[in-house]
Protein backbone atom coordinates (compact mmCIF):
# COMPACT_ATOMS: atom_id res chain seq x y z
CA UNK A 1 0.00 0.00 0.00
CA UNK A 2 1.06 3.59 -1.19
CA UNK A 3 1.55 5.73 2.31
CA UNK A 4 3.46 8.23 0.54
CA UNK A 5 2.69 11.89 1.86
CA UNK A 6 -0.01 14.08 -0.51
CA UNK A 7 1.30 17.37 -2.05
CA UNK A 8 -1.34 19.21 -0.06
CA UNK A 9 -2.46 17.21 3.26
CA UNK A 10 -6.00 18.64 4.53
CA UNK A 11 -6.52 17.97 7.98
CA UNK A 12 -9.37 17.51 9.91
CA UNK A 13 -8.92 18.65 13.85
CA UNK A 14 -12.24 17.37 15.66
CA UNK A 15 -12.16 19.53 18.63
CA UNK A 16 -10.46 22.20 17.02
CA UNK A 17 -12.36 25.10 18.65
CA UNK A 18 -11.53 24.06 22.10
CA UNK A 19 -7.67 24.79 24.43
CA UNK A 20 -5.79 22.31 23.19
CA UNK A 21 -7.31 21.69 19.56
CA UNK A 22 -6.85 25.40 18.79
CA UNK A 23 -3.42 25.12 19.34
CA UNK A 24 -3.14 22.04 17.18
CA UNK A 25 -4.56 24.56 14.36
CA UNK A 26 -1.96 26.73 14.81
CA UNK A 27 1.26 23.96 15.19
CA UNK A 28 -0.48 22.64 11.96
CA UNK A 29 -0.36 25.75 10.04
CA UNK A 30 2.44 26.67 11.31
CA UNK A 31 4.02 23.70 9.56
CA UNK A 32 2.35 24.27 6.19
CA UNK A 33 -0.67 22.18 6.67
CA UNK A 34 -4.03 22.77 6.05
CA UNK A 35 -6.38 22.12 9.08
CA UNK A 36 -10.29 21.87 8.70
CA UNK A 37 -12.09 22.16 12.18
CA UNK A 38 -14.75 20.17 13.73
CA UNK A 39 -16.76 21.49 16.89
CA UNK A 40 -19.91 21.52 18.50
CA UNK A 41 -18.95 24.47 20.87
CA UNK A 42 -20.14 22.74 23.62
CA UNK A 43 -17.14 23.79 25.53
CA UNK A 44 -15.04 24.89 22.48
CA UNK A 45 -14.99 28.95 21.23
CA UNK A 46 -15.69 29.98 17.52
CA UNK A 47 -13.86 33.02 18.38
CA UNK A 48 -10.58 30.14 18.50
CA UNK A 49 -10.70 29.71 15.02
CA UNK A 50 -8.33 31.74 12.32
CA UNK A 51 -10.74 33.86 10.11
CA UNK A 52 -9.03 31.76 6.80
CA UNK A 53 -9.64 28.38 8.63
CA UNK A 54 -12.20 26.43 7.31
CA UNK A 55 -14.71 25.52 10.56
CA UNK A 56 -17.76 23.74 10.41
CA UNK A 57 -20.18 23.21 13.60
CA UNK A 58 -21.39 20.02 13.83
CA UNK A 59 -21.81 17.12 16.80
CA UNK A 60 -19.33 14.48 15.41
CA UNK A 61 -22.08 12.00 16.92
CA UNK A 62 -23.53 13.04 13.22
CA UNK A 63 -21.97 10.48 11.13
CA UNK A 64 -23.77 11.56 7.73
CA UNK A 65 -22.83 14.93 8.11
CA UNK A 66 -19.65 14.25 9.20
CA UNK A 67 -18.73 11.83 6.63
CA UNK A 68 -19.90 14.66 3.94
CA UNK A 69 -17.79 17.21 5.45
CA UNK A 70 -14.89 15.13 4.94
CA UNK A 71 -15.80 14.82 1.24
CA UNK A 72 -16.45 18.06 0.24
CA UNK A 73 -12.94 19.09 2.47
CA UNK A 74 -11.02 16.58 0.34
CA UNK A 75 -9.34 15.46 3.80
CA UNK A 76 -6.17 13.23 3.96
CA UNK A 77 -5.79 12.75 7.79
CA UNK A 78 -7.82 13.41 11.44
CA UNK A 79 -6.47 14.68 15.04
CA UNK A 80 -9.29 13.74 17.06
CA UNK A 81 -9.81 15.77 20.08
CA UNK A 82 -13.17 16.26 20.51
CA UNK A 83 -14.42 14.59 23.99
CA UNK A 84 -16.12 14.99 26.99
CA UNK A 85 -13.02 15.36 28.96
CA UNK A 86 -14.41 15.89 32.94
CA UNK A 87 -13.25 12.98 34.89
CA UNK A 88 -14.83 13.92 38.18
CA UNK A 89 -18.02 14.86 36.28
CA UNK A 90 -18.21 11.69 33.93
CA UNK A 91 -18.89 10.39 37.21
CA UNK A 92 -22.23 11.72 37.61
CA UNK A 93 -22.39 11.83 33.94
CA UNK A 94 -21.50 8.50 32.94
CA UNK A 95 -23.63 7.70 29.71
CA UNK A 96 -23.23 10.97 27.96
CA UNK A 97 -19.39 10.91 28.53
CA UNK A 98 -19.57 7.49 26.83
CA UNK A 99 -21.76 8.53 24.11
CA UNK A 100 -19.76 11.18 23.22
CA UNK A 101 -15.81 9.66 24.04
CA UNK A 102 -16.48 5.89 22.71
CA UNK A 103 -19.65 6.68 20.21
CA UNK A 104 -18.16 9.69 18.68
CA UNK A 105 -14.88 7.65 18.20
CA UNK A 106 -17.24 5.22 16.13
CA UNK A 107 -19.18 7.42 14.60
CA UNK A 108 -15.20 9.46 13.42
CA UNK A 109 -14.13 5.92 12.15
CA UNK A 110 -17.03 5.08 10.42
CA UNK A 111 -17.43 8.29 8.79
CA UNK A 112 -13.53 8.40 7.89
CA UNK A 113 -13.92 4.79 6.25
CA UNK A 114 -16.98 5.84 4.10
CA UNK A 115 -14.27 8.30 2.56
CA UNK A 116 -11.32 6.16 2.69
CA UNK A 117 -9.05 8.52 5.32
CA UNK A 118 -6.58 5.96 6.78
CA UNK A 119 -4.72 8.27 8.56
CA UNK A 120 -5.50 9.30 12.65
CA UNK A 121 -3.96 10.95 15.74
CA UNK A 122 -6.15 10.43 18.76
CA UNK A 123 -5.86 12.39 21.87
CA UNK A 124 -6.22 9.92 24.49
CA UNK A 125 -5.12 10.66 28.73
CA UNK A 126 -3.19 9.25 31.28
CA UNK A 127 -6.09 8.51 32.96
CA UNK A 128 -6.13 5.29 31.48
CA UNK A 129 -3.92 4.63 33.87
CA UNK A 130 -5.38 4.81 36.77
CA UNK A 131 -4.11 5.31 40.15
CA UNK A 132 -0.20 3.60 39.86
CA UNK A 133 2.62 3.58 42.57
CA UNK A 134 5.38 3.41 39.47
CA UNK A 135 8.29 6.57 39.88
CA UNK A 136 7.49 7.18 36.15
CA UNK A 137 4.43 5.70 34.47
CA UNK A 138 5.58 4.11 31.08
CA UNK A 139 3.00 3.16 27.98
CA UNK A 140 3.80 -0.46 29.21
CA UNK A 141 1.91 0.44 32.42
CA UNK A 142 -1.01 -1.71 32.92
CA UNK A 143 -4.42 0.58 32.50
CA UNK A 144 -6.87 1.05 35.46
CA UNK A 145 -8.97 3.80 34.20
CA UNK A 146 -10.81 5.05 37.60
CA UNK A 147 -13.67 7.37 35.78
CA UNK A 148 -15.94 6.93 33.31
CA UNK A 149 -13.89 9.29 31.48
CA UNK A 150 -10.80 7.41 31.49
CA UNK A 151 -13.27 4.22 30.93
CA UNK A 152 -14.21 5.75 27.55
CA UNK A 153 -11.00 7.12 26.47
CA UNK A 154 -9.46 3.96 26.90
CA UNK A 155 -12.41 1.97 24.99
CA UNK A 156 -11.97 4.43 22.12
CA UNK A 157 -8.58 3.32 21.99
CA UNK A 158 -9.55 -0.12 21.34
CA UNK A 159 -12.09 0.76 18.70
CA UNK A 160 -9.58 2.43 16.86
CA UNK A 161 -6.85 -0.74 17.41
CA UNK A 162 -9.71 -3.27 16.08
CA UNK A 163 -10.51 -0.88 13.21
CA UNK A 164 -6.87 -0.44 11.91
CA UNK A 165 -6.18 -4.21 12.58
CA UNK A 166 -8.42 -4.41 9.13
CA UNK A 167 -5.82 -2.74 7.45
CA UNK A 168 -8.01 0.18 7.08
CA UNK A 169 -6.14 2.41 9.70
CA UNK A 170 -3.00 3.71 10.38
CA UNK A 171 -2.71 5.52 13.94
CA UNK A 172 -1.36 6.67 17.32
CA UNK A 173 -3.05 7.63 20.64
CA UNK A 174 -1.27 10.08 22.26
CA UNK A 175 -1.77 9.65 26.20
CA UNK A 176 -1.12 12.88 29.19
CA UNK A 177 -2.20 14.49 32.26
CA UNK A 178 -2.43 18.00 32.43
CA UNK A 179 -2.33 20.42 29.92
CA UNK A 180 -1.32 24.33 31.18
CA UNK A 181 -0.21 27.55 29.61
CA UNK A 182 -0.73 29.25 26.45
CA UNK A 183 1.42 29.80 22.77
CA UNK A 184 -0.96 32.86 21.94
CA UNK A 185 -2.59 35.63 23.72
CA UNK A 186 -6.20 34.98 22.29
CA UNK A 187 -6.30 31.16 23.18
CA UNK A 188 -7.10 29.88 27.12
CA UNK A 189 -7.93 27.05 29.08
CA UNK A 190 -11.72 28.23 29.85
CA UNK A 191 -12.32 25.01 31.74
CA UNK A 192 -14.41 25.45 35.62
CA UNK A 193 -12.07 22.00 36.54
CA UNK A 194 -8.48 22.60 35.56
CA UNK A 195 -5.83 24.28 38.27
CA UNK A 196 -4.31 26.71 36.44
CA UNK A 197 -7.46 28.43 35.72
CA UNK A 198 -9.24 27.97 39.01
CA UNK A 199 -5.77 29.37 40.98
CA UNK A 200 -5.91 32.84 38.61
CA UNK A 201 -10.03 33.14 38.50
CA UNK A 202 -9.51 33.13 42.38
CA UNK A 203 -7.19 35.57 42.45
CA UNK A 204 -8.72 37.33 40.01
CA UNK A 205 -12.00 37.59 42.81
CA UNK A 206 -9.75 38.45 45.48
CA UNK A 207 -10.27 34.90 46.88
CA UNK A 208 -7.27 32.13 47.98
CA UNK A 209 -6.54 30.02 45.68
CA UNK A 210 -6.94 25.81 47.39
CA UNK A 211 -4.51 23.22 48.03
CA UNK A 212 -6.38 19.80 48.92
CA UNK A 213 -4.03 18.03 51.03
CA UNK A 214 -0.83 19.31 52.52
CA UNK A 215 0.50 16.03 54.25
CA UNK A 216 0.96 13.82 51.51
CA UNK A 217 4.66 11.57 51.51
CA UNK A 218 5.83 14.13 48.47
CA UNK A 219 9.14 16.87 49.59
CA UNK A 220 6.59 19.96 50.47
CA UNK A 221 3.15 17.44 51.11
CA UNK A 222 1.30 18.76 48.48
CA UNK A 223 0.33 16.30 45.29
CA UNK A 224 2.82 16.26 42.52
CA UNK A 225 1.24 15.98 38.77
CA UNK A 226 2.62 16.09 35.24
CA UNK A 227 2.50 19.44 33.41
CA UNK A 228 3.06 20.39 30.02
CA UNK A 229 2.79 23.37 27.70
CA UNK A 230 -0.09 23.31 25.55
CA UNK A 231 2.19 24.21 22.40
CA UNK A 232 4.56 21.46 23.34
CA UNK A 233 1.96 19.15 23.34
CA UNK A 234 0.63 20.48 19.64
CA UNK A 235 3.41 20.01 18.23
CA UNK A 236 4.14 16.29 19.06
CA UNK A 237 0.35 15.99 17.34
CA UNK A 238 1.66 17.11 14.01
CA UNK A 239 4.80 15.76 14.21
CA UNK A 240 2.92 12.36 14.83
CA UNK A 241 0.49 13.27 11.78
CA UNK A 242 3.62 13.70 9.63
CA UNK A 243 5.19 10.35 10.40
CA UNK A 244 1.51 8.81 9.75
CA UNK A 245 1.59 10.85 6.37
CA UNK A 246 4.76 9.19 5.33
CA UNK A 247 4.52 5.96 6.14
CA UNK A 248 7.27 6.09 8.73
CA UNK A 249 6.77 3.26 11.30
CA UNK A 250 4.79 4.66 14.48
CA UNK A 251 4.47 3.25 18.20
CA UNK A 252 0.68 3.06 19.00
CA UNK A 253 0.66 4.70 22.28
CA UNK A 254 3.06 7.28 23.36
CA UNK A 255 2.88 9.33 26.83
CA UNK A 256 3.48 12.96 26.76
CA UNK A 257 5.04 13.36 30.08
CA UNK A 258 7.46 15.80 31.91
CA UNK A 259 9.68 12.65 33.42
CA UNK A 260 9.59 15.11 36.80
CA UNK A 261 6.50 16.22 37.69
CA UNK A 262 5.67 19.59 39.57
CA UNK A 263 3.62 20.07 43.11
CA UNK A 264 0.79 22.13 43.76
CA UNK A 265 2.64 24.16 46.18
CA UNK A 266 5.66 24.72 43.45
CA UNK A 267 2.22 25.87 41.49
CA UNK A 268 1.27 28.29 43.92
CA UNK A 269 4.54 30.19 44.25
CA UNK A 270 4.74 30.16 40.41
CA UNK A 271 1.32 32.00 39.94
CA UNK A 272 2.56 34.50 42.95
CA UNK A 273 5.92 35.27 41.67
CA UNK A 274 4.82 36.05 38.03
CA UNK A 275 1.24 37.70 38.82
CA UNK A 276 2.81 39.55 41.87
CA UNK A 277 0.07 38.64 43.74
CA UNK A 278 1.16 37.34 47.22
CA UNK A 279 -1.23 34.98 48.93
CA UNK A 280 -1.06 32.25 51.22
CA UNK A 281 -3.16 29.56 50.06
CA UNK A 282 -6.16 27.63 51.70
CA UNK A 283 -5.49 23.91 52.70
CA UNK A 284 -8.10 22.11 52.51
CA UNK A 285 -8.65 18.19 53.45
CA UNK A 286 -7.64 15.59 50.99
CA UNK A 287 -10.05 14.67 47.70
CA UNK A 288 -10.77 11.07 47.69
CA UNK A 289 -8.28 9.59 45.72
CA UNK A 290 -6.20 11.80 44.88
CA UNK A 291 -2.90 9.60 44.55
CA UNK A 292 0.53 11.58 46.13
CA UNK A 293 2.24 11.58 42.82
CA UNK A 294 1.50 11.27 39.10
CA UNK A 295 4.22 11.73 36.49
CA UNK A 296 4.74 9.94 33.30
CA UNK A 297 7.85 9.19 30.95
CA UNK A 298 8.51 11.26 27.91
CA UNK A 299 11.52 9.29 26.41
CA UNK A 300 9.43 7.29 23.86
CA UNK A 301 7.87 10.50 22.37
CA UNK A 302 11.17 12.08 22.98
CA UNK A 303 12.60 9.29 20.48
CA UNK A 304 10.08 9.13 18.01
CA UNK A 305 7.94 12.87 18.02
CA UNK A 306 10.46 15.38 18.77
CA UNK A 307 9.28 15.84 22.41
CA UNK A 308 10.61 18.09 24.68
CA UNK A 309 9.54 20.14 27.77
CA UNK A 310 10.37 23.60 25.84
CA UNK A 311 8.78 25.41 28.16
CA UNK A 312 9.68 25.65 32.21
CA UNK A 313 6.92 25.92 34.66
CA UNK A 314 7.51 29.88 34.71
CA UNK A 315 6.70 30.72 31.24
CA UNK A 316 3.93 27.87 31.74
CA UNK A 317 2.56 29.93 34.04
CA UNK A 318 3.34 33.54 32.62
CA UNK A 319 1.86 32.64 29.48
CA UNK A 320 -1.75 31.17 31.21
CA UNK A 321 -1.52 34.52 32.77
CA UNK A 322 -1.22 37.09 29.79
CA UNK A 323 -3.95 34.81 27.76
CA UNK A 324 -6.30 34.98 30.51
CA UNK A 325 -6.02 38.46 31.20
CA UNK A 326 -6.34 39.11 27.47
CA UNK A 327 -9.79 37.61 27.70
CA UNK A 328 -11.04 39.30 30.45
CA UNK A 329 -9.62 42.87 28.67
Amino acid sequence: MDYSAPQNPRVLVTGGAGYIGSHVVLALLEAGLTPVVVDDLSTGHAEFVPEHVVFHQLDILDTQRLAAVISAESITAVIHLAAYKYAGVSVDRPLHTWQQNAGGTMSLLAAMAENDVRNLVFSSTAAVYGTTDVPLVLESEPTHPESPYGESKLAAERIITNQAATGALRFTNLRYFNVVGSGSPMLYDSSPHNLFPLVIDALLSGREPTVFGDDYPTPDGSCVRDYVHVSDLAAAHVVALKRLLSGDSIEPIYNLGSGTGVSVKEIMSAVADVTEIAFTPAVAARRAGDPPRIVASGELASRDLDWQMRHSLHEMVESAWRARNTESA
